[in-house]
């Protein structure tokens, strides 16, 4: 039978479940707070009239201040406690959410993309409060579940239609409370102050800080480790090119298929929210025959369609069906890998699961802000759109490599191991190696 969360200790799992709780909802809104302007840019450009060059500037500052500093907010939260940690992102990015209603001028856009992109470093405060308050038999689900608060990247785009059909262009209170756009970012600053007010009256306390009193040289000493690198590279798979993904394809459903851009965010939907809402399954799977097993399969799957996508179109048609079918699979493996690759951190770094998860969470992010781009460059080059997608083959075949080559490694260490104890001795070794009685 199978641990539940009832019965895996003793203790009472009430201050577990609001973490998790707390901390999925805190992440979810952070998340799409981090990625608003993907969804509003489009109204901020044609009210503002920005070139193409300064919309761009305004998601990458964003992306990237939510992506930079995750290491820190890592160490900060086993330090201080994912609670106060996650409070404090709240109220961080609650004035510059709520300046965006009122700017007028490019640049306040820029130095508020910059300050609320911050939200996005919700994810390793996140990671690291669970990991503090789960058991090992259940963080895999755990860590999963939380995971899945990057579903938050839609919100918006659920959020914007109806808000924006039934609030006045002109707003209210003689323009005091904004309209049209301006008013999601005002939705999500008094969510941002609910919620932190939630986090503060809710959350257990005192919390519980894994690495607190340990010196700064302590702390950063596992990123030493090759497997955070090797860790990392996989989320740059599993992460990294999901976030590409989900922002390359609708122009390339578009640019390929000749569909319309509505019917191409649509078709995209189809990768995104498995890519999203799988990564429970994935954490759950993690716990029950492990991480390593659960990655093999996540990157064989996504070998396989990525391969068939890459094909020439003489060699290898799929169409638009066929093409959404794969982006499908591997949308579905994507979401599990996240909660697999999460899970090794834990089993490998307990005591470290803030500073390794901010690494290998800030590699991740990076991946999802260099992969779009690459994507151009070698499609253009090789005069195959298909082709941009040979740079996510390549590195998940890398990825696939390296696990196989640790796996046979650990399996060749743990045969050597047990060699002497198969095969006996001869009595001249034996009696050499015996321990000395301290006669000469």
């Amino acid at each position: 039978m199978h641990a539940t969360w009832e019965t895996l200790s003793g203790e009472s799992t009430g201050p577990r479940q609001r973490v998790l709780w707390l901390s999925t909802w805190a992440f979810t809104l952070l998340f799409a707070v981090w990625l608003m302007y993907g969804v509003l840019g489009i109204k901020i450009r044609d009210e503002l009239s920005l070139t193409p060059s300064q919309f761009d500037w305004l998601l990458a500052t964003a992306i990237l201040a939510g992506s930079l500093p995750r290491l820190h907010f890592g160490i900060w939260a086993d330090r201080y406690g994912g609670r106060a940690i996650m409070l404090l992102l709240l109220l961080l990015v609650v004035i510059p959410t709520l300046w965006v209603s009122y700017a007028s001028t490019y640049w306040e856009l820029l130095v508020c993309a910059a300050l609320f992109g911050l939200a996005g470093n919700a994810f390793t405060v996140g990671i690291s409060w669970n990991s503090a308050w789960f058991p090992d038999q259940i963080k895999g689900t755990a860590l999963g579940i939380f995971g899945a608060g990057n579903v938050g990247a839609s919100l918006t785009k659920f959020l914007a239609p109806p808000l924006l059909a039934v609030i006045p262009a002109a707003g209210f209170a003689q323009g005091i409370i904004p309209g049209g756009w301006r008013f999601i970012p005002l939705v999500y600053a008094l969510l941002l102050l609910l919620t932190a007010a939630a986090v503060w009256k809710l959350g257990p306390y005192p919390d519980r800080c894994p690495i607190r009193g340990r010196c700064g040289k302590n702390v950063y000493a596992p990123l030493l480790h090759l497997r955070v690198w090797r860790f990392s590279l996989y989320y740059v798979v599993v992460f990294g090119a999901y976030v590409a993904l989900a922002a390359y394809l609708p122009k390339y459903y578009v640019d390929v298929y000749n569909l319309t851009l509505a019917t191409a965010g649509y078709l995209t939907a189809l990768f995104i929210f498995p890519a999203s809402l799988l990564r429970p399954l994935g954490g759950w799977l993690s716990d029950r025959y492990g991480p390593r097993c659960v990655t093999y399969g996540v990157f064989l799957t996504m070998t396989g369609a990525l391969t068939l996508i890459c094909l020439p179109s003489h060699w290898f048609n799929p169409g638009v069906i066929g093409f959404t079918l794969l982006m499908f699979m591997i949308g579905c493996a994507m979401g599990i890998g996240k909660g697999s690759v999460y899970k090794y951190i834990p089993n490998y770094f307990p005591n470290d699961v803030g500073a390794v998860g901010g690494m290998v969470g800030m590699l991740g992010a990076l991946g999802g802000f260099i992969l779009p781009p690459l994507f151009g460059v070698l499609g253009r080059w090789l005069q195959s759109p298909q082709a941009a997608y040979l740079i996510l083959l390549f590195l998940t075949l890398v990825s696939l490599m390296w696990l196989h080559g640790t796996v046979v490694r650990i399996k060749l260490q743990s045969q050597l191991h047990t060699l002497p104890q198969v095969i006996p001795l001869p009595t001249s070794l034996a009696d050499r190696n015996k321990p000395s009685s301290g006669h000469p």
